[in-house]
């Protein structure tokens, strides 16, 4: 893809620069200014003089600051934007003092500028600052994206996302709803009892996932460290060593895998572990957590996504890996060995690896023939042990996991089950994954000794949830893309030869 770059290659900057240069041999350096104090947000500004009718004035002084979004009547209006909304600016030269005149040739869009003055509305009822001093902050070399559409060039969307704020209202509020539903999540949870803790991001050892990592190297120790695909095992420690019975810790995680419109190499989750509960328990708090964050983000628990409306009413509606296998694809797995589970599946239409195991069998079928058809909330519950490797086996069936997956719109939202707390089964566990590893998987799990050390200090019952904040997050803003809930998503570097910002 070409890249268009925000900037106006026809001569803008070059002015733009000769404008700066004329103001510092006047000795106006317009990045001197050390801070300016504000009075008020503009919204504030509009708040507090709503009452004003046409034409009415006041003496009240306010000090008010932003970017230059537009200039009318030859610099007689100036549209003022900060972070809420914009304000007019009147600035007659016989009111404005000082230097004004000198700092109203050199002015240009996106330039940040102090206002002081006096509030009115005017005639036709704007709410309107009349200077009587206007100062120079910044000095923008380069302009700000066309008013009315922004950036078009979606990669230079994402490459500058600056850019792409400061002309982009609606960017500017889907990055605000992310960051308020991680805000609200952080509330309920530590409204629930739950401590809010931080681990490790750099690992010896990577676990807590089934991914493939990314890897650095520690010079002073002369040793590998892995960038974490997981928190799980550090909060289960904690938990054990009796920091608190509820712990719950939100942050990036990072996995060496391909970017889609749903995947990020580094993401943001929230996990959580509950000492003496399971995963009924963590069905509760999932729905509580998720259905809180609705209503912050959007003012209740019903949200349109594209041509659907998702209910996220608790409770969600249950439903067995097999049985929705059965439902939607119409194959029978329970029951069968690995062979003819791998025969059923491929008499199906779905691709099988040759030698693929009962467990992962189930997880292509669920895959190929279940997860388009998800949209509203539901959990998937009853997943193969042998793919999930840190859950509690269930009694009656032991070779099926006390776990589920929440979906929505076809995603996987979040994962939870009960942890295996037994340190002689979760080495099985290991050597059976390691087994894998060796045999060509490289996402399985290593042996972590350290966390058996910490399990053979007597692990509690204890439920595991964790929620992708990434995927919550363009649920509830209407985002097709996950690049649109992240402020700076991953992006390939522009090699030489390729279009750099001049």
């Amino acid at each position: 893809m070409t890249e268009q770059t925000p900037v106006d290659v026809s001569g803008e900057r070059a002015n733009r620069e000769a404008k700066l240069a004329q103001l510092r041999q006047l000795g106006l350096d317009p990045y001197a200014a050390p801070k300016f104090p504000k009075s008020h947000k503009n919204a504030a500004v509009h708040e507090a003089y709503a009452h004003l009718q046409p034409d009415e004035r006041t003496d009240d002084s306010v000090a008010v600051a932003g970017r230059v979004m537009a200039i009318r009547n030859s610099g007689m209006f100036i549209d003022l934007v900060d972070d809420t909304v914009k304000l007019q600016v009147y600035s007659a030269k016989e009111d404005v003092q000082g230097i004004f005149a000198t700092v109203m040739k050199a002015l240009d869009l996106g330039d940040i500028i102090g206002v002081r003055g006096t509030v009115r509305r005017t005639k036709r009822g704007e709410i309107t600052v009349d200077a009587k001093e206007i100062i120079l902050l910044a000095k923008a070399l380069e302009p700000p994206p066309e008013k009315w559409h922004g950036l078009k060039n979606v990669e230079q969307r994402y490459r500058h996302r600056e850019y792409d704020l400061i002309g982009n209202e609606e960017s500017r509020t889907t990055l605000r709803t992310r960051f308020r539903i991680i805000q609200s999540v952080r509330n309920f949870l530590s409204g629930e009892g739950f401590l809010e803790v931080e681990t490790p991001m750099l690992h010896t050892i990577p676990g807590g996932a089934i991914a493939r990592p990314f890897v650095t190297h520690h010079n002073a120790l002369d040793i590998p460290l892995y960038m974490r695909i997981a928190p799980e095992l550090h909060l289960k420690r904690l938990v054990i060593g009796g920091l608190s019975e509820k712990v719950f810790e939100i942050n990036r995680c990072f996995r060496n895998e391909g970017i889609s419109p749903r995947h990020n190499p580094e993401f943001t989750t929230m996990e959580l572990y509950q000492a003496y509960a399971d995963y009924e328990d963590m069905m509760d708090i999932a729905e509580r957590t998720i259905a809180n964050a609705a209503i912050v983000a959007t003012g209740g628990t019903k949200v349109k996504f594209g041509e659907h409306e998702i209910d996220f009413t608790p409770p969600f509606r249950r439903a067995t890996m097999l049985g929705l296998i059965e439902e939607h694809g119409k194959v029978k797995l329970e029951g069968l060995d690995d062979a003819q589970a791998r025969e059923a599946a491929k008499k199906a239409g779905v691709e099988i690896a040759d030698g693929a195991s009962w467990g992962k069998v189930v997880e292509a079928c669920f895959e190929h023939f279940v997860e388009p058809n998800l949209i509203q909330p539901t959990h998937v519950v009853a997943l193969p042990k042998a793919i999930s490797p840190l859950a509690k086996a269930n009694h009656a069936n032991p070779a099926i996991a006390e776990r589920f997956e929440t979906f929505c719109n076809t995603w996987e939202i979040a994962n939870a089950f009960s942890e295996l707390a037994d340190p002689l089964e979760q080495r099985a566990r290991f050597e059976d994954q390691q087994s894998q590893r060796d045999g060509g998987d490289d996402e399985a799990h290593r042996i972590d000794e350290d966390f058996l050390k910490a399990q053979s200090a007597g692990m509690m019952p204890m439920g595991g949830l964790g929620i992708g904040i990434d995927r919550l997050a363009m649920l509830l803003t209407n985002s097709p893309t996950i690049r649109e809930v992240i402020a700076f998503p991953t992006l390939r570097p522009r090699g030489a030869g390729e279009p750099q910002d001049e």
